[in-house]
């Protein structure tokens, strides 16, 4: 059994009060989404998860912090031949998302309501298809840098689980997490940078829904960019 990673690299787990709606989707939804025994608490022996037996034997896809849900909705929506995983432990997003889900009425989506860090302990090795890491925390004072996802302590995971030519996108509107991320995937032997000329990471994926953050982003007059990498 290993030690967890001490440093967090998301912000907080509550805002504001949740709506009336919003708990009866938490205590009416949640549980049957479940992906299966994901905890340290449910699952102390780390038994990798059967994604066969969840999805059916559909490619399975990873979002990490998937904030109010829309891009995930919209992912499993277009993809009805793809299993969506989404862990965000913003427990008002999961809310959100699941209100998403129900008005949707998608059926391939798993939602973990915590750390993705215990979803890599738990996933086969070379088991995900693809991975979005959309606007994540930004962590902007220079001390807490060591607190953002693209370091090795979460990218090799990450690197473990996904299949082999597997896809990873990562968008993002701070310029200095793009330089981190550009450093920290460049210097790596097991992902190559899909870009061949500034419009492949000036301009959204073709199926690509803004979300709340890049909107946000966006009024701001803040640039977004969009990383496209695959998995060696």
């Amino acid at each position: 059994m290993t030690e967890k990673p001490l440093r967090n690299f998301y912000g907080r787990l509550k805002g504001k009060g949740l709506r009336d709606s919003q708990k009866g989707y938490l205590n009416e939804d949640l549980a049957a989404l479940s992906p299966g025994l994901v905890s340290w608490e449910e699952n102390p022996d780390r038994n990798p998860l059967d994604l066969d037996a969840l999805f059916g034997g559909k490619p399975v896809w990873l979002e990490v912090g998937f904030g109010g849900g829309e891009h995930l909705v919209h992912q499993a929506a277009l993809n009805p031949d793809v299993g969506i995983i989404g862990c965000e432990p913003y427990i008002n997003g999961v809310a959100m998302l699941l209100g998403k889900i129900r008005k949707a009425k998608v059926a391939n989506v798993a939602v973990y309501p915590n750390d993705v860090r215990d979803m890599f302990e738990v996933l086969p090795d070379g088991s995900i298809d693809r991975a979005f890491l959309l606007y994540p925390d930004p962590w902007p004072k220079a001390r807490h840098h060591r607190r953002r996802f693209v370091t090795p302590e979460h990218l090799d995971p990450l690197a473990r689980v996904l299949k082999k030519d597997a896809i990873f996108r990562v968008a993002t509107d701070i310029p200095d997490y793009v330089r981190q991320t550009m450093e920290q995937m460049m210097a790596r032997d097991d992902f190559e940078w899909l870009a061949e000329g500034p419009q492949d990471w000036r301009e959204p994926w073709g199926d690509w829904i803004s979300t709340r953050y890049e909107q946000k982003a966006l009024r701001e007059d803040r640039v977004p960019h969009y990383m496209t990498f695959r998995k060696l």
